[in-house]
């Protein structure tokens, strides 16, 4: 699942991810869901999937286009500035945890420099780390397949 606001050039990296994921080849038990910034709007889809994999911007004083994956289990493990939509998704975790639904997180942040810009293009150094990106996740999605009998229902989310 992308999340971020397309309008706002870098933070809207997890949008471009989704576009692009949409043209290449996913295993049969993964939909690439494009989430904006839909905060409470994505309950659904993180109910409805034992496995979801998240990729947004964050500011996290790393260098422009420093790509880590986390695991957060609880609100508190999402980075302290996630962007635009930071409580939105935050609390959607948190009410996910009272309900008990809450599944299998993987989050894919990119740092990038500010949420000044504007527009639907992202800068030179967020568009260079793309690929690398992209293979992150695909080894990530082989991964988590390979670990299980069964396949199980993966949201990409972005």
């Amino acid at each position: 699942m992308g999340i971020g606001n397309y309008l706002m050039g870098d933070e809207g990296i997890g949008v471009h991810i989704a576009n692009r994921l949409e043209h290449e080849q996913m295993p049969a038990n993964v939909e690439v869901v494009d989430g904006g910034t839909g905060g409470f709007h994505l309950l659904g889809h993180f109910e409805g999937y034992d496995t979801i994999v998240l990729i947004d911007a964050t500011l996290d004083n790393n260098p422009n286009g420093t790509i880590r994956l986390i695991k957060p289990r609880f609100a508190s493990d999402f980075p302290t500035a996630m962007s635009t939509h930071d409580i939105g998704l935050k609390d959607m975790v948190s009410a996910l945890q009272l309900m008990e639904k809450l599944p299998n997180i993987h989050l894919f942040v990119v740092s990038i420099e500010s949420l000044q810009q504007q527009g639907i293009e992202l800068t030179a150094e967020i568009e260079a780390v793309i690929p690398s990106l992209i293979e992150k996740i695909k080894q990530l999605l082989n991964e988590l397949n390979s670990k299980e009998a069964i396949p199980q229902q993966i949201a990409l989310v972005v």
